[in-house]
């Protein structure tokens, strides 16, 4: 029998720098602010512990978490108890908003300090998007037919 793997996809918008980091293989981690929006994105959470279905964060109970004065230690406390989980299983990097892209196999994602020499701030915790070297260039449709951030690491 064969294993089906349900794919999901995180598209990320780099800058130059960063893209070609990551398609060298130098960079295995990508960085996100903690904030509502990308809580909501990258997150879903357990809604029956007996059943193990997930569902979307609501915008309230992120913006919730990212006001909470214990915010980093408490999502990741949430994350090792499998109360919300990662929502994708790979990432492509666009480089800006072109044709160029790659997908790499998402490790985990995690809250802490990133490396400052990869773009991750040196005074607060951040959403780390730890991944495997690229699988392969990916061709992608128009980029009105994609959803994408805006530009950031």
């Amino acid at each position: 029998m064969t294993e089906v793997i349900n794919v999901k996809i995180l598209h990320l918008v780099l800058k130059k720098k960063w893209y070609e980091m990551q398609e060298r293989g130098e960079k295995t981690e990508e960085y996100r602010e903690i904030t509502p929006y990308f809580l909501v994105r990258l997150f879903e959470m357990n809604d029956d512990e007996v059943t193990g279905n997930y569902k979307p964060m609501s915008k309230k109970t992120a913006q919730d978490i990212v006001n909470h004065p214990e915010c980093s230690e408490m999502l990741s406390e949430a994350i090792e108890c499998y109360d919300i989980r990662a929502r994708y299983t790979h990432v492509c990097f666009h480089y800006g908003y072109t044709q160029r892209c790659f997908i790499n196999r998402i490790d985990s994602i995690t809250i802490g300090r990133g490396n400052p020499e990869w773009g991750a701030p040196t005074d607060r915790d951040v959403f780390i998007i730890k991944h495997h070297p690229s699988l392969h260039p990916v061709p992608l449709g128009a980029p009105a037919e994609r959803q994408h951030e805006q530009q950031d690491h």
